[in-house]
Order: structure tokens, then C-alpha cells, then sequence
């Protein structure tokens, strides 16, 4: 093996190390009997999840942060796909400037993103509720949404679509029988990849859902004030639940490219 690499490789590996070191400790300490996290640890024990699910805020959150996951993601996939076809098929003055701005909302930094959501959201009415997290969770995902039905629409061949209208399809019977179905596995990777970042999100969710609490922000009152295990616990079951989503749609979206 070359010096440059094993230098690579070496490179990789401790990036993944950094990152991923202080989830997998939360984890480990999550299982622990001891309070406080030391070394060395205690014997293994589910008292903190037993402890932390038997509460029934705990449930409400978790209850929250999926309908808003759910909802979110289903919104975000419809808008990226329909910026993604209309990137695709159709051109006019000013496109730049339109894929520009269905962009932008990943490069805003996100205490500006939740002080805007929470002003807007509270003009009309909306700040507080769950359908409010939902819009400001869609504003987020729907450029990753985009991105990847973009992806996808650049392996199709653009005469597909017109070959089944000259065979007398109507645009919509096209669009049910040519373009979706080939957008299918994009179009399920963004939907689960949304709802990842929905359901993870927490600035913006701070700002915007008042009582309704998603499990970040839950989290975030449990840990003022004091170490509480059950925060390992509830993390663990959190970080499970967006990497199986990030997973499935990276296999959905490798299996696809692959072929």
C-alpha cells in the first residue's frame, strides 16, 4: 500500500473516530448503573431507559417529534420533487435565481432561520403548534429533497416522457406512469431522509413549538440543571432512529446508482 493511501485511510478513519466517539461513550454510558459517567463503569443495566420511557412527557414528545417527522418529510419530498421536475423539464428567464433561492434555506444560519419562523409563524397565527414545526421543518428538508430527486431526474432520458405522450398519454397519466415511477426510489431516500432531519432538529424547534415539545428541546430542559442519565437513553434511542432513516436512503440511493 502507498504512503498517500494509508495516510488516506488513516485520515478517514480518525474523522469517523472524532465524530462518532462521543455517541457511541453517550451510548455505552446509557447502559451503565452508575450516575455520573466514570471509569471505571458499573454493571450493565436498562434502569435509565426503564426510568426515562416511564414518563409520559417523555412519550408526548416522542409522539410530537414523529407526527412532525411524518408530515414534514411527506411536504418537503412533494415540494423537492416538484422543483426538481421543473428544473428538469421546463426553462425560463431567471432559473438560476429560482434553483438559487429553493436552496438558500440550508446556508442560513439557523438562529436567524428560527428567529424568522418565529416571527412570521406568530403573525398568522401558527406560532407554538405543531403544524407551525411542520412548516419550519419543511422550509429545512425540502431543499435536501430536492437535491436528490435532482440527482435522480439527471439519469432519465428526457424523450421518455415525451414517447408516452405521442402515444397519447395526457401529461399527468405521463407523470403517474413514466416519471415517478422511475423517481421512486428518490423519491422514498428523500422522504426518509427528511424525516431524519425533522426529527433531529432542534434550533429551530426551540423557537417555534412553545408547549408542544419535540425530543430535542425535551432533552435540552432535562439537562438544565443537572446529569441526568436518562438524557444517554433517550439520545441513544434518538440517534438509532435518524441513522436507520439516513441508511435507508443512502441504500436506496447507491442500489439505484449502482444499476
Amino acid at each position: 500500500m502507498r504512503l498517500g493511501d494509508f495516510l488516506s485511510r488513516l485520515y478517514l478513519v480518525a474523522l469517523f473516530a472524532f465524530v462518532f466517539a462521543p455517541i457511541v461513550t453517550s451510548m455505552v454510558f446509557s447502559f451503565n448503573s452508575d450516575r455520573f459517567p466514570t471509569v471505571p463503569l458499573g454493571h450493565f443495566t436498562l434502569n435509565w431507559y426503564e426510568t426515562a420511557f416511564a414518563r409520559p412527557e417523555v412519550w408526548t414528545a416522542f409522539g410530537n417529534s414523529v407526527l412532525v417527522a411524518l408530515c414534514a418529510a411527506a411536504l418537503s419530498t412533494a415540494l423537492g420533487f416538484a422543483t426538481a421536475y421543473t428544473d428538469f423539464r421546463y426553462g425560463f428567464r431567471f432559473k438560476n435565481a429560482y434553483l438559487a433561492l429553493a436552496l438558500l434555506p440550508p446556508t442560513i444560519p439557523l438562529v436567524i432561520m428560527g428567529l424568522a419562523m418565529l416571527a412570521w409563524l406568530g403573525r398568522i397565527g401558527l406560532s407554538g403548534t405543531l403544524p407551525g414545526i411542520v412548516i419550519a421543518h419543511t422550509v429545512m428538508g425540502a431543499p435536501f429533497a430536492m437535491a436528490i430527486c435532482r440527482l435522480r431526474l439527471q439519469q432519465m432520458d428526457a424523450s421518455l416522457e415525451a414517447a408516452a405522450w405521442n402515444l397519447g398519454a395526457s401529461p399527468w397519466r405521463a407523470m403517474r406512469s413514466v416519471v415517478l415511477p422511475f423517481c421512486l426510489p428518490a423519491l422514498i431516500s428523500a422522504y426518509c431522509l427528511t424525516a431524519a432531519v425533522s426529527f433531529d432538529e432542534f434550533i429551530v424547534a426551540w423557537f417555534v413549538s412553545g408547549l408542544n415539545k419535540t425530543v430535542p428541546v425535551m432533552i435540552l430542559e432535562i439537562l438544565q440543571g443537572n446529569v441526568d442519565p436518562q438524557i444517554n437513553a433517550i439520545g441513544t434511542v434518538v440517534f438509532l432512529t435518524s441513522m436507520t432513516l439516513v441508511i435507508v436512503a443512502q441504500l436506496l440511493i447507491l442500489r439505484k446508482t449502482a444499476r
